[in-house]
């Protein structure tokens, strides 16, 4: 049996969903049509704080979120609206873009370089109880 390894699943996501740098989506900050969406654990959301606005779905619980069958399914991520995913470094948000594209989700893509390059680009942040 084949095992793939972390990083050549990631390069996979990268290659089947697309991509936008944190400099294309902080320019979409005020778009009413884009959500942001946190797939970071809670713990490191409130240890470095988020993108102000945006939603949580954590990766690990990211197909009951995104399902809207299910009692825990977030309504932003049905909401047709473009969502941008982002984590801390842009490899969780590839895999998580994927996993909603599989799951039919028609508008979504990931920010390359995740929280950190989103705060270099300018983007407004807050803390996270």
């Amino acid at each position: 049996m084949t095992t793939k390894s972390a990083k050549e699943l990631v390069t996979s996501a990268n290659a089947d969903v697309e991509t936008l740098s944190a400099d294309e989506a902080i320019k979409l900050r005020n778009d009413p049509n884009v959500i942001f969406v946190d797939v970071r654990e809670t713990d490191e959301r409130r240890k470095a704080g988020t993108l102000k606005g945006s939603v949580h779905a954590s990766r690990g619980f990211l197909e009951f979120f995104a399902d809207p069958d299910s009692p825990t399914h977030v309504k932003a991520l049905s909401s047709g609206k473009r969502l941008l995913l982002y984590c801390a470094s842009g490899s969780r948000s590839a895999l998580a873009a994927k996993t909603l594209k599989s799951m039919g989700v028609p508008k979504v893509v990931h920010v390359a370089g995740g929280f950190p390059a989103l705060q270099k680009a300018g983007g407004e942040t807050e803390n996270v109880k």
